[in-house]
Order: C-alpha cells, then sequence, then structure tokens
C-alpha cells in the first residue's frame, strides 16, 4: 500500500513537540545521524534501546522505498575513556577501539543492520578544526589559553529545542565552572592539552576536542549542514543536542535539522538506568541468559518514546513470544514440505488462496502500515494483527491434517504460504527474522532456557525418563511433581501421544535475575511473573502446534 494512501509517514518531532508528516529535503532520499556511544566499556540495556529504536526507523523507511544514508559515530576521545585507559594503564584509543569492535558484535546479535557510515572523533579531527576555526572567525566561540569556548549569549535561539533558559543556568550545573569564561553556560569546543592525555596539534596550541562539537562536525562532514533526521536517547536533548544546535548554527547559520527525535529512557525499578548510578545491566548479561531476539522483541514492546521499565518478567514474556513465533513458523514449514514437493513433480494448478486468508494478509498489512506509519508504534503490531495471522496459520495447520477434497487442501496450502510471507515481511521490517533458520533459532532458544533453569540437556531428559517410568508405575503424584516443578523453572512438559517433548515456557516461580558487575549475590525478582500491560499475554504453556502464549 503507498505510504500516501495512509496520509504519509507522521514521526514526533522534539523541535515542535508534536506529530508531523515526513519530508525529506532531497525526494526518495533520507539523510539520517543518530548519537552513538562514548566507547570505554561494554554498552548496557539503554544504548540497545536507542540502536534498536533507530534501526527499526532505518527498516521502516526502506520499505516505504527510500534511500537511507544512516550515521552514527563513535566517539572514542573523551575524558571517561582517558580515566579508563589510565585504570587499566592501556592506550586511550586502543582501548575504545576494542570496545567499538564489542559494540558492533552486540548489535549484530541483536539484529541491527550497519548505519552507512560510522564516523570516530579520531578520524575526524580535520573536520572538528575546520568547524571551530570558522565558529571563532564567525564570531561566536573565543580562545583563552589554549582552550576555545562557545559563547552561548551569542545565539539568539539558544534552547530552542529543550527549552532551557540562559538565566536559569546556573554555574556548575551542566557546565564545569571556569572563571576565564564569559558566561557560566559557555562550553568547551577545544580543550589545551593535560599531563598523561592523548593530544593533537591545532592553531590554539595542542588538545583535545569537547563533546558536543563532533557531532556537528561529523554530521556536516557526511550530511551537509542541512539533513533531515538527528536522533538520540531524550538524555541528549539538553546540553548536548542543545550545544549542537548552537555550534553547527554558528558555523553556518543556514544549517537545519527538520525532524528531531529521542528515545525514552531503559529504566530499573522506574530510575533511569545509567552506568553512573550504577545500575545497569550490560547487553551481554542480558543475551547470556536470553536470546537477543527476545531482548530485541523486549525492546520494541513499549513506544519508542515511552520510558521502558526493565523486568525479567518482561523478558520472559518476550522470550516466550519469539519461541511462539518461531515454533509457528517452523510447523508451517514441517507441515507444508510434502504438499509442496509433490505439487511440484505434478506441476499441479495453483487456485487463488481462500477468502479468510485474504482478510488475514489485508488486515496485517493495513495495520502494520497504518501503525508504522503513525511514530511507529511497533506495540500495536507485535500485540495486533499478526498475532491473528499466527493463529490463522495453526488452525489451517491442524484442519490440513484432516482429510479434505484436493482442491480445497491446495487452496489451504497456497493460503498459508502466503499468510506466512506477510507474517515474514512484517517480522523483517522489524528486525525479528534471524539469518539462521526457524528450527536453529527455535534450538537457541531452548539452550537459553536450559541455562536460565540451571540443567544441562542430559538432566532434562533424565527428569523426563523419571516422569515417563513414574506413569508407567502409575505415580502420578511423582509424574505431576516432576512436571510441575519444570514448569516453575520455565521448562513445559507435553504429552504429545506416547512421546514426551518439552518446549521453553514462563516459569511460574521466581527467577534468579543477572548478576551486576558490582554485586556478588544474584539480583532475585520476588513477584511471579505476570503478563506485560502492552501483550496482554496468559501465561498458558503453548503445545506442540504452536497453540500458546495465546492473545485474550
Amino acid at each position: 500500500m503507498a505510504e500516501e494512501e495512509l496520509g504519509g509517514f507522521r514521526i514526533y518531532n522534539s523541535m515542535t513537540q508534536q506529530k508531523e508528516i515526513f519530508k525529506t529535503k532531497i525526494p526518495g532520499k533520507v539523510s539520517m545521524y543518530v548519537c552513538g556511544v562514548t566507547a570505554y566499556d561494554f554498552s548496557h540495556l539503554g544504548h540497545a534501546r536507542a540502536a534498536v529504536s533507530f534501526d527499526i526507523l532505518s527498516r521502516y523507511l526502506r520499505h516505504l522505498g527510500y534511500e537511507v544514508t544512516y550515521v552514527r559515530n563513535f566517539t572514542d576521545v573523551d575524558d571517561k575513556i582517558i580515566k579508563r585507559a589510565n585504570e587499566t594503564g592501556e592506550d586511550p584509543l586502543m582501548l575504545s577501539n576494542r570496545f567499538c569492535d564489542e559494540y558492533n558484535a552486540d548489535m549484530a546479535d541483536l539484529q541491527c543492520e550497519t548505519p552507512t557510515k560510522e564516523p570516530r572523533v579520531s578520524e575526524h579531527l580535520g573536520e572538528i578544526k575546520d568547524m571551530i576555526t570558522q565558529i571563532i572567525k564567525n564570531g561566536y566561540a573565543y580562545e583563552v589559553e589554549g582552550d576555545v569556548f562557545y559563547a552561548v549569549d551569542k545565539c539568539p535561539n539558544y534552547g530552542m529545542l529543550s527549552g532551557q533558559k540562559l538565566e536559569h543556568n546556573r554555574a556548575g550545573e551542566r557546565v564545569a565552572v571556569d572563571s576565564r569564561k564569559r558566561h557560566p553556560a559557555d562550553f568547551a569546543l577545544w580543550k589545551a592539552a593535560k599531563p598523561g592525555e592523548p593530544s593533537w596539534d591545532s592553531p590554539w596550541g595542542p588538545g583535545r576536542p569537547g563533546w558536543h562539537i563532533e557531532c556537528s562536525a561529523m554530521s556536516a562532514c557526511y550530511l551537509t549542514h542541512k539533513f533531515d533526521i538527528h536522533g538520540g536517547g531524550i538524555d541528549l536533548i539538553f546540553p548536548h543536542h542543545e550545544n549542537e544546535i548552537a555550534q553547527s548554527w554558528a558555523a553556518d547559520n543556514e544549517s537545519h535539522v527538520s525532524y528531531w527525535m529521542h528515545n525514552g529512557h531503559v529504566t530499573n525499578n522506574n530510575e533511569k538506568m545509567s552506568k553512573s548510578l550504577g545500575n545497569f545491566f550490560t547487553i551481554r548479561q542480558i543475551t547470556e541468559r536470553y536470546h537477543p531476539l527476545a531482548l530485541r522483541h523486549f525492546l520494541i514492546s513499549a513506544h519508542y518514546k515511552s520510558p521502558l521499565n526493565y523486568s525479567i518478567s518482561q523478558l520472559e514474556n518476550s522470550s516466550d513470544a519469539i519461541y511462539y513465533i518461531f515454533q509457528t513458523l517452523q510447523d508451517c514449514r514441517d507441515v507444508l514440505s510434502p504438499f509442496l514437493q509433490e505439487g511440484s513433480e505434478k506441476n499441479e494448478k495453483v487456485p487463488q488462496i481462500n477468502e479468510a486468508a485474504k482478510e488475514c494478509i489485508k488486515k496485517l498489512s493495513v495495520e502494520f502500515q497504518t501503525k508504522m506509519s503513525d511514530d511507529l508504534q511497533t506495540p500495536v503490531i507485535l500485540t495486533g494483527a499478526i498475532q491473528e495471522a499466527l493463529k490463522f496459520v495453526n488452525s489451517s495447520l491442524k484442519m490440513l491434517k484432516k482429510k479434505m477434497q484436493k482442491r480445497a487442501q491446495l487452496q489451504l496450502i497456497q493460503s498459508l504460504q502466503e499468510v506466512e510471507k506477510e507474517v515474514a515481511k512484517v517480522l523483517d521490517v522489524l528486525g525479528l527474522l534471524s539469518s539462521k533458520s526457524y528450527a536453529e533459532v527455535l534450538q537457541q532458544l531452548k539452550e537459553k532456557a536450559l541455562k536460565r533453569a540451571g540443567l544441562a540437556e542430559g538432566e532434562l531428559l533424565h527428569l523426563i525418563e523419571e516422569r515417563i517410568q513414574a506413569r508407567v508405575n502409575k505415580d502420578f503424584l511423582k509424574s505431576d511433581k516432576i512436571r510441575t516443578d519444570l514448569t516453575a523453572m520455565g521448562i513445559a512438559l507435553m504429552d504429545v501421544g506416547n512421546e514426551i517433548i518439552w518446549r521453553p515456557c514462563i516459569p511460574s516461580e521466581p527467577v534468579v535475575g543477572v548478576v551486576q558487575r558490582d554485586q556478588r549475590t544474584p539480583i532475585v525478582e520476588a513477584k511471579q511473573f505476570t503478563p506485560s500491560v502492552n501483550k496482554k499475554v496468559e501465561e498458558i504453556p503453548g503445545d506442540r502446534e504452536g497453540n500458546g502464549p495465546r492473545t485474550t
């Protein structure tokens, strides 16, 4: 469906504080800059959320047919990097380079596509110095003893993004107190070299860039001073993005970003998750126990602008949802495979899909385009028509196992194929498909579930054998206890004929959480798992047919 038919793609602009119809500066082409990480440690869930949010945006824009130039930087020259390097005895740039590589590994795990450009500060010092020189020449910055400061009182629109007023900025709260500044809110464009710190030559003496100038210089380098979208976490609105606007305007009075977009915080007990507060979990700590696709599902289970509160129960819900999706798709492949092979050998004419499938595909397509075009409403997509499409697949697979007329059978096979394609198309734009097969993802999900349960596969199989023997002996108390105990650990047993199979499920009892690096004992979530508000998922273990969890 054409974007125009749906009234256009609308996104929330932080500058105007309202949703606006998206229009590019160059027809058919999108230019987008997103502030990346300061690379001195493993990245946490807040970094993951920003990356996934703008990966979704990039994917959807490409889905709409745009050619997207997506630039996301690495800050590899910074006070935090220097401090960490001094603590570890490493070269600052080598330390930062290592964590840039680790970040990219995390992004690959989370199915985030690689941006068009990933510039680093250390590789763009020429552009940064040139911009500072231009800002000084234009009369908006001044040099003091090797430091260069931006004169905020010369920027008439300072505070236009954040609503901050200069008279409200008290020295020492947002920027360092320095009596050499003309105004307490003036900020550094260039910092004079200090002993033991990396430095580069400049017209103002050896030193290094301030934090804010890097993004102005690198965005201009790759996207010019006028581009479509600038994104980042909501915490960057002030001072970082406010200062970027001021710098870019000072270097070129025609500079302009059409849309400013910001994702909400990930919170822990409703407090912002951050390294400075010590209440964060790294991406690695989560993906050690949960599949990366489950983490991605969790990160898009709330609207990108809303706060997202971390909880193990939410991760369990997302893990269960991913298992249900992939089990349904795998079941579809398994059941259809012999029919498709037989049909290709006979070269039979393919009938049109049935009316139920047509309605299912139409509803999913319209809902996907409508809700995604309304500022990327991913929670609605996860809980809406796609769930109905999965139910259609499961019910149709059951019908296909029954005796039916050949033409009706062929029509149902074709219907299942087309619905599966539409589901896969939606999942692909959401980044919830993997380069691995459905079966491989299901196996990985099982391995993670065993890890969370603290069981080796051999131990689980031994318990299943014990349960089989207990049933043979008519010791149903023991049989039920084994099943109940495993369910409490997140392992569901299902009796299919004479066979017992297992799948991950949402645990019925508290699960030990991930251990933070500064804690010796695990965090335990005290409450039993409850469905998330967004998903409305019943805690009903699914069966082999993929019937569960079900939406209500």
